[in-house]
């Protein structure tokens, strides 16, 4: 299939043998090829029809379905037990059945799930974040330490019971999420801000609630409300801002179409669901429709248009014997195939499982706050351990020794630390939105800042990925004139190239002749008449057939430069050509530039052949270009530039991309692609503009920036507290208190935040 694909990629697009825009009525021949016949027609529980999205399905104008009425319902869906302990980018989709398409209980209802579980961990989160607010106002105030900072006694018989008490509850309430995160953590042998925040608030609980009925000393129960309410508004803030889950393999699923035109045997044809098709069945695809499966053509002439799913960014021409892919789009002509690929072996399979393939093995990377909470843990184990064990080996009491360990513990888990990163994650986030940056993975965001090398996309990135006109010549008429005729014409069709020519003539406000007598000439193009003129629309391969001559060198030149050239006959003779190309977008060109400014490389990547590669290439400015190249060959290089030592961020819209986008260190989707890249991206470009990825990592470098300075903010302090808390300066009458402790880590908090708020990059 690979050679296949390749071959077809060729500028020179014989539009002689396009329909041009066929939509006439179709004839069922019957002498179509003998078909197997299908398998147990009635049996169609196999498909999830009841689920289908029939508003999503390519039929533009063919007949209503009538299959529907007799397919059983389905049971009903089981959902998993514990969804989210599912790890979705590594769900294994190797022994499922893609051309079939049942995908809901792995892929669509999975990732549906997920997404909706994210979204009610930031509930839960918002929840318990509330709740635990509530409990904490009459546990500071009940508090004897607080009370002595606020020079108040408002202690009564009892009042450490029920400062127990409601410990107890918002230790077990609020403190759950910690508590269970602590335990992944020490699964993974990983420990992070989870592990650092069970530890303090475990230590702090304990240690308190011997106070109450064992030891003697001063409880830490206001420590432990306070540290467990900011360490939930912390989380709350940062899962609130990142909110969204990739479902890159659902819209994958998406991409075909739920049911097909069989040709049976006696050349009836009738629609069954995907599913049923093994390979040697025949199908029927009507002009604009999906192409359902892959397979091989035996009869018809259309173009069709595989931009998304291979990257050629001119509708390909295709007739008997070449092949198609599924999900691609057909043009104007009605094409019969025989199915060649079904399940695991179909081109729409392979990238799902490259897509997935690299989602599993991408670098996970940690975030920032995660590396600094992971050293604070250690410094408040050792720490711990090293006060107890000095005080008891210098003979003080065991509830001095415990006091002392617990207060290092306790401090080494700084409340700031609890919104130093979340701060500045919803401050970066509501920046890059509303410059058009839609961040989803913010630890290859924050690691885009070192980033030395961005991989893009020809089609719909660099370029519009539509057709514009770039040079216009006739021996008769004036441009005007010229292209009012080919304007006119092309109004009644809806090939991408008629698309580009009447968006020109629209933008220049042409007037629309009257067109009488349209016609598509099958697999040459378009004839109509125009004032009483006969008006042909054709490529460079009808005039060649018909043995017209025309210019050559011109011709050869322009193709030369990646542009589409069609011509225009009056009366059977040549009046002149335009020509036609991918618009260039104009912030590509500065995109380049400045990111050969940051001394970050530019490459492209693109599936289009070399000669419009090379073009556009040198037209924007990028030095190193590798085209023609396929899904599975775009993941290969961007796994060989990692494997070099490069950081890559690789820019791209189509499904062909998908696979790149996941295994790239930084994925950024521009938002008119196609959903299937856009949920595979770390970033979403919304204004479809290159010169937003360096928007990206200017915020990336200035929200890593923002981070260090409230990281040392929030445990710069510990450097001078934790000493003195272990009784350090003991024998000189200096010894840390809890006040003194809450007002140094009340001042951090608030520098912070302040600090947070004057994120903003150039």
């Amino acid at each position: 299939m690979e050679d296949k694909i390749r071959d077809s990629k060729n500028i020179e697009m014989d539009h002689s043998k396009m329909d041009h825009h066929n939509h006439g009525t179709m004839e069922h021949e019957h002498d179509t090829p003998q078909t197997p016949k299908l398998t147990e027609p009635t049996e169609h529980s196999e498909t999830v029809h009841s689920k289908m999205d029939h508003s999503k399905m390519g039929h533009s104008g063919q007949e209503t379905m009538e299959h529907a009425h007799h397919t059983p319902q389905p049971p009903k869906l089981t959902e998993p037990t514990d969804h989210s302990k599912m790890d979705h980018s590594k769900m294994d989709h190797s022994n499922m059945d893609h051309g079939a398409l049942d995908h809901e209980t792995e892929a669509q209802a999975g990732h549906e799930d997920h997404h909706d579980h994210h979204l009610m961990m930031v509930n839960d989160f918002k929840r318990r974040f509330f709740v635990s607010l509530f409990i904490t106002i009459p546990i500071l105030l009940l508090s004897p330490m607080i009370q002595m900072f606020m020079k108040v006694d408002w202690r009564f018989a009892g009042d450490t019971y029920i400062l127990f008490a409601l410990s107890t509850v918002l230790f077990i309430y609020g403190g759950k999420p910690f508590l269970t995160g602590a335990v992944d953590e020490i699964k993974k042998k990983s420990p992070a801000m989870m592990m650092l925040i069970a530890l303090a608030i475990s230590v702090a609980y304990i240690y308190s609630a011997l106070t109450v009925f064992v030891l003697t000393g001063g409880d830490f129960f206001w420590e432990l409300a306070t540290l467990i309410t900011i360490m939930l508004l912390g989380h709350w803030i940062e899962m609130k801002s990142i909110l969204g889950a990739s479902r890159a393999l659902e819209e994958l699923v998406k991409l075909m179409p739920d049911v097909a035109h069989m040709i049976h045997d006696d050349g009836e044809i009738m629609d069954h669901p995907v599913g049923h098709f093994k390979v040697g069945f025949n199908v029927l695809v009507k002009p604009g429709e999906k192409i359902p499966l892959d397979g091989t053509i035996y009869e018809g002439i259309s173009s069709v248009n595989e931009s998304m799913m291979t990257g050629e960014s001119v509708p390909v021409e295709k007739t008997t014997g070449d092949e198609i892919i599924g999900g691609s789009i057909n043009g104007e002509g009605v094409l019969k195939f025989t199915v060649s690929r079904v399940g695991e072996a179909t081109f729409l399979s392979q990238v799902i499982k490259l897509v997935r393939e690299a989602q599993a093995s991408k670098s996970n990377t940690q975030r920032l706050a995660d590396v600094a909470a992971k050293w604070l843990f250690y410094i408040a184990v050792v720490g711990g351990i090293t006060t107890f064990t000095v005080w008891i080996l210098l003979g003080k009491d065991l509830s001095f020794a415990i006091e002392r360990a617990v207060t290092v513990i306790i401090i080494s888990c700084p409340h700031a630390l609890g919104l130093a990163t979340p701060l500045v994650t919803a401050v970066s986030t509501s920046i890059g939105a509303k410059k058009g940056l839609l961040i989803r993975n913010r630890a290859a965001f924050e690691d885009a800042r070192r980033l030395n090398a961005v991989v893009f996309d020809k089609t719909g990135t660099l370029t519009e990925g539509e057709f514009g006109i770039t040079d216009i010549f006739s021996n008769k008429y004036t441009e005007k004139e010229f292209l009012t005729l080919v304007y006119s014409v092309e109004s009644n069709s809806e090939h991408p190239i008629a698309k580009g020519l009447v968006s020109e003539g629209k933008k220049r406000n042409l007037e629309t002749l009257k067109v009488n007598d349209y016609q598509a000439l099958p697999g040459k193009g378009l004839i109509a008449k125009v004032a009483g003129r006969e008006m042909r629309i054709v490529s460079p391969g009808y005039l060649t057939l018909e043995k017209i001559d025309f210019d050559r060198v011109a011709y050869e030149k322009l193709a030369a430069e990646g542009k589409t050239v069609i011509f225009a006959l009056e009366e059977g003779k040549l009046i002149g050509f335009i020509a036609l190309s991918d618009i260039i977008r104009d912030s590509a060109i500065e995109a380049v530039a400045t990111l050969k400014e940051m001394n970050i490389e530019s490459i492209m990547l693109t599936g289009d052949n070399t000669k419009v590669a090379n073009y556009v290439g040198k037209k924007i400015g990028i030095d190193q270009i590798i085209a023609e190249v396929l899904p599975q060959d775009k993941a290969k290089k961007i796994d060989e530039l990692i494997k070099s030592g490069k950081r890559v961020a690789m820019t791209g819209d189509g499904i062909n991309d998908a696979p790149s986008l996941a295994l790239a260190d930084l994925g950024i989707a521009i938002g008119a692609g196609t959903d299937v890249a856009i949920e595979t991206a770390d970033v979403i470009l919304v204004r479809s503009n290159p010169l937003d990825v360096v928007n990206i990592l200017k915020l990336s470098k200035a929200t890593y920036r923002k981070m260090i300075q409230n990281l040392l903010w929030a445990t710069g302090y510990n450097i001078v507290a934790l000493p003195l808390a272990a009784g350090v300066l003991y024998n000189q009458g200096i010894l840390i208190s809890p006040a003194l402790g809450a007002v140094f880590m009340s001042l951090s908090t608030i520098i912070v935040s302040i600090n947070a708020r004057l994120l903003k990059i150039d």
